[in-house]
């Protein structure tokens, strides 16, 4: 008898060990949900929940910022993917509350809403966005969120030291106007680069719908332009976030208060003999402004960008 209870706690201390290490307590909250009807104990796999040196204020009532990984409703899980790419996690495991019966078929439908992770996309820092985003759920209900992001470490480090490269050459430290600072950086993209209009099809050899394109290829898209211009803006210290609709890409930022446009897609605009102008007729402009000049593809949704004034 002695020897069979020996053996049993030291068959369970084995289970115990392997389900920590290697199973993320699946074994333990299989029996505490199973038995006793408790919470799931949530599973982290982040710095201690710190949000890395490129997380955002948070803007839009559209999203927020949460400490609250029990997510009872789809609000709360939009929440909970926003905080994880705004903080810059590539990984996150979460487990819904218990009395949230459609929380995987609500995972399931967002798994396919192209559109809501582009707006919350925009509403991070480039930096932190993603290239790709997985949820993946298993038997015992837990979520684990998977990332890709958009920009590597190495690409961080190169995009990084090229924008301080052209902040000296250009000089752009020795104005003391916010304003001329932003317009040097403009201009200077506006003319170093063209309009990749070979992405659409297919058949682009460049990196034209990111940084890396725009920074040292010579080639960009809207979405090219506007990263281009939100990690610059980061680096002026400067509120700022993309804006997006089905159709374009273009930047905000928060100068005195006020939130001023800037599409510098639109200001380096494609010409019938391809001339390289520069023109600033999307240059830090409000909003009636924007749509005074075009209310197709500027046309975006009051409800994500609802502090826009």
């Amino acid at each position: 008898m002695k020897k069979l209870l020996t053996f049993l706690i030291c068959t369970l201390l084995v289970i115990s060990v392997c389900d920590y290490k290697f199973l993320d307590n699946y074994i333990y909250s299989f029996i505490k949900e199973k038995y006793f009807g408790n919470e799931y104990n949530i599973v982290i796999n982040t710095d201690a929940l710190k949000p890395n040196k490129y997380a955002y204020k948070e803007f839009s009532s559209f999203v927020k910022i949460s400490n609250d990984f029990y997510p009872k409703n789809k609000n709360d899980l939009l929440n909970i993917y926003y905080t994880v790419l705004n903080n810059g996690w590539e990984n996150f495991s979460f487990y819904c509350d218990l009395e949230y019966k459609n929380c995987l078929e609500d995972i399931k439908n967002l798994n396919n809403d192209e559109e809501t992770f582009n707006y919350i996309n925009q509403l991070v820092h480039p930096f932190n966005s993603f290239k790709t985003i997985k949820s993946n759920y298993n038997s015992n209900g837990r979520i684990d969120i998977e990332i890709e992001k958009r920009y590597t470490d190495e690409d961080i480090e190169n995009i990084n030291n090229k924008l301080s490269n052209i902040i000296n050459e250009l000089n752009i430290n020795n104005y003391t106007s916010i304003i001329d600072k932003i317009k040097i950086f403009h201009d200077y993209l506006a003319s170093t680069n063209k309009y990749d209009q070979n992405k659409e099809n297919g058949t682009s050899t460049y990196h034209s719908d990111n940084a890396i394109g725009t920074l040292f290829e010579g080639y960009s898209v809207c979405n090219g332009y506007s990263d281009t211009l939100a990690i610059y803006l980061n680096m002026l210290n400067l509120d700022n976030v993309r804006v997006a609709t089905d159709k374009h890409v273009w930047n905000i930022v928060k100068i005195d208060n006020n939130w001023y446009h800037i599409d510098l897609t639109w200001d380096d605009p494609i010409t019938s003999n391809n001339e390289d102008i520069i023109t600033h007729d999307y240059f830090l402009i409000s909003t009636d402004e924007l749509l005074t000049l075009d209310k197709i593809e500027h046309n975006y949704s009051q409800t994500v960008y609802d502090f826009i004034n």
